[in-house]
């Protein structure tokens, strides 16, 4: 197998999944609908028992009007043939819908659990997940339960109700034959078993690579513009083309098992008629009939017809085993994804909420993504109410991190992060992060408006707040441009905005929040100099009354901060304003140099934060 299939965003296989408490877990959802689906089973057992009378329909008209050639009530007859079918129909159709209802609504139920437990799941789930994967719990695996619900439970239930109603006919009518006929169930009990077995394993195979094809699907189609830039259509292709051979391989030896089971069934079946018409053609080359042994041939034709409608349900059961087996594995799926623990939680008995007034300390943090990996190293600094301080290092340095940490997006392993003097891990945690607007680079845009991309839903927000902070950051120039004005429609992620006015979009957002703590984390980085000056121009009336964090590579964005905080390798190594720092000529100075000199300020291959050689 490839490199690219098996080092590719491998999910875990799971084996044997025969597991009580999944089954009893997914009977939780159905009962809350117990009602619909009692009504859907009683009108399955009652379709079935009609479908089971077929075959004596057949033996009552062959001996009863065929064979004495009797034609009193034969209309009365042909008329109750044609009611129980009718009956037959008109329950079937009931229970599809009442069954696709039932199946629909927990769908929606299960669902709505995910996708909540995924808005609670902290950032370092998703920095773990691939998109793809999470995408493939939300719709093929709920869609696997679905048709459990709709054709798997109940209908082995049915199918059930029809082998013991069909078995008990045949030995009410002739216990001899119904004994020929059985003959040929071990052998397809174990053609079944044997089905069961490799059906399952292949099932979850194609579970495993349909997540990955997914997850890479995903990945590709919004790097789209990178892999375009250089030129790697051709390696994302190969990449691609290894997925899904491998996706292949696994639908067709899952396929294998089928095109085996179920010709070898129906050659069982024909094993077992041929054993019955056998024994029913022995029976009269021996004169056991003359004995009086009452085997007529309505008996021998209901027998046939019993004998083809006891391998279909017995046939049907393997293939809802597929379903059950389906549906097991996506229940275990979606089970790990709603049983994991959410590891940042709001506090049982929150100490504080409400407004802060934007005082924050940093005492002795220490943070690690992984492990020992520390990314800040006790790290300790104040930020007094209306401050505005710059975090300014290269990349790696922890600068994102700390703006992270702040707002509890990732908990950390030593130290305490404070917010008005108590440690953010008291604080009501949506109260925590209503008291923060963050502007990032990239720029997130959601489908819809303009005006809905303001406010995000809060319609707490008048539309004469949200006009007013387009108009704060000049970003209702270009959005009475617009066709509909603010009731313009946005592309997914934005498409069709240029850079420079999505960030006007996502200012005008952080300003309709009215936050107390604004972070702006490389928010003008992608901006040319003309919009630049626009938006520092709203930005500095806005950062006046509120606590701020300026994260930024560019220094004319930062100079006027009242303090700038250089970090290196996740330790502070100076503080002070942007003069104190310049006369200190140390880490910050060199960056200054680098970007502002004629001479660039540097030696050739050095890194501007490092120190200089001796």
């Amino acid at each position: 197998m490839s490199d690219a299939v098996t080092g590719y965003h491998e999910e875990e296989a799971i084996g044997k999944t025969y597991d009580l408490r999944i089954a009893g877990r997914l009977l939780k959802y159905l009962l809350r609908y117990w009602p619909t689906a009692v009504i859907a089973l009683v009108l399955t057992f009652l379709t079935n028992v009609l479908i089971s009378t077929q075959p004596y329909f057949t033996k009552m008209a062959v001996d009863d009007y065929i064979t004495p050639r009797v034609t009193d009530g034969i209309w009365f007859f042909a008329l109750a043939f044609f009611g129980v079918f009718l009956l037959r129909f008109i329950f079937s159709y009931v229970q599809e819908v009442l069954l696709n209802a039932v199946g629909q609504r927990v769908m929606l139920d299960i669902r709505s659990e995910i996708f909540e437990k995924l808005q609670r799941q902290e950032l370092a789930y998703f920095d773990s997940n691939p998109v793809g994967r999470i995408i493939t719990r939300l719709t093929s695996d709920v869609d696997s339960l679905n048709e459990l619900f709709t054709s798997g439970v109940i209908d082995v239930l049915g199918d059930l109700v029809i082998i013991f109603a069909i078995v008990g006919i045949m030995f009410w009518l002739d216990w001899r034959l119904a004994l020929v006929s059985l003959v040929t169930v071990p052998l397809l009990f174990a053609a079944t078993n044997w089905f069961r077995k490799h059906a399952r394993r292949g099932f979850d195979r194609v579970r495993t690579r349909n997540a990955r094809l997914n997850a890479f699907l995903q990945e590709y189609i919004s790097g789209a513009q990178t892999v375009q830039l250089f030129n790697a259509e051709g390696r994302a292709r190969g990449r691609f083309r290894a997925i899904n051979d491998d996706y292949r391989n696994a639908n067709i030896e899952t396929i294998f098992y089928y095109a085996v089971f179920f010709p070898l069934v129906d050659l069982i079946s024909a094993i077992g008629i041929a054993a019955i018409i056998f024994a029913y053609g022995f029976d009269h080359v021996a004169g056991i009939s003359a004995a009086g042994s009452g085997l007529t041939v309505g008996i021998l034709a209901a027998f046939i017809q019993y004998s083809l409608q006891l391998f279909q349900p017995i046939r049907d059961l393997s293939d809802k085993f597929n379903v059950l087996q389906a549906a097991i594995v996506a229940a275990h799926r979606i089970f790990q994804l709603l049983d994991r623990e959410v590891l940042i939680t709001p506090p049982e008995t929150a100490r504080i909420s409400g407004r802060t007034a934007g005082r924050i300390e940093f005492r002795n943090v220490w943070f690690a993504y992984k492990d020992e990996d520390w990314i800040l190293r006790d790290v300790s600094f104040k930020v007094e109410p209306g401050e505005s301080i710059a975090l300014v290092g290269h990349t790696g340095s922890g600068k994102t991190t700390v703006t992270n940490l702040l707002m509890r997006l990732y908990d950390i392993q030593k130290g305490n992060i404070l917010i008005d003097g108590v440690d953010i891990r008291e604080w009501d945690l949506a109260s925590l992060r209503s008291n923060f607007a963050v502007v990032l680079q990239d720029v997130f845009l959601f489908s819809g408006s303009i005006d809905d991309n303001i406010r995000l839903g809060n319609w707490d927000i008048a539309d004469e707040r949200v006009r007013w902070a387009a108009r704060e950051v000049r970003a209702d120039e270009f959005i009475n441009r617009l066709e509909g004005g603010y009731s313009a429609v946005v592309r997914e992620r934005g498409a069709g905005l240029s850079v420079g006015q999505k960030q006007l979009v996502s200012f005008a957002r952080a300003l309709a929040f009215d936050p107390r703590i604004l972070i702006l984390d490389e928010a003008t980085s992608s901006i040319d100099t003309e919009t630049e000056q626009l938006i520092q121009q709203a930005v500095a009336r806005v950062m006046a009354e509120r606590t701020s964090l300026v994260v930024a590579h560019r220094l004319s964005t930062i100079q006027k901060c009242s303090r700038i905080i250089v970090l290196h390798h996740g330790e502070i190594r100076e503080m002070g304003t942007h003069a104190e720092l310049l006369r200190e000529r140390g880490l910050y100075w060199r960056l200054y140099q680098l970007q502002y000199s004629e001479n660039g300020g540097n030696t050739a291959g050095t890194s501007p934060l490092e120190p200089a050689a001796a």
